[in-house]
């Protein structure tokens, strides 16, 4: 894949994720994915518990955007760097930062995510 795919991909693949459509964001992914989120936790398989995931992020956030600040191209991957600011149901503004690498199989979906960010944080000022 060209850094124009792979850019496109990823960029849906936030957009969807803010609009909470686990569908769209399950479409760029192989049957078979791995998401590693954050690196650390036992990796899940994408399409395994995907939408419930989304149920529970709907529960706690009224919107979520995330800003692509870079992305790093390599051979059938990227490594972006990136910030997400969410609006809890409560009113809270949260703001996380990561950097999460996409591996691509040779059909051009997703197979593998590393999601490198601090959960902890984030709850904290959803809590504070």
């Amino acid at each position: 894949m060209n850094p124009t795919e792979i850019e496109a991909i990823v960029r849906s693949y936030y957009e969807n994720l803010a609009a909470m459509n686990p569908e769209a964001v399950l479409a760029h992914f192989a049957a078979d994915a791995i998401s590693h989120d954050p690196v650390g936790e036992p990796p899940a398989k994408v399409h395994e518990g995907f939408k419930e995931f989304i149920g529970r992020l709907q529960m706690v956030f009224e919107s979520l955007e995330t800003a692509i600040e870079s992305i790093f191209f390599a051979p059938n991957s990227a490594a972006v760097k990136w910030t997400t600011q969410g609006i809890s149901k409560s009113g809270k503004t949260v703001t996380f930062a990561g950097i999460t690498i996409f591996e691509m199989n040779e059909d051009g979906k997703i197979h593998t995510t590393r999601a490198y960010w601090n959960p902890a944080a984030m709850l904290a000022q959803l809590r504070g």
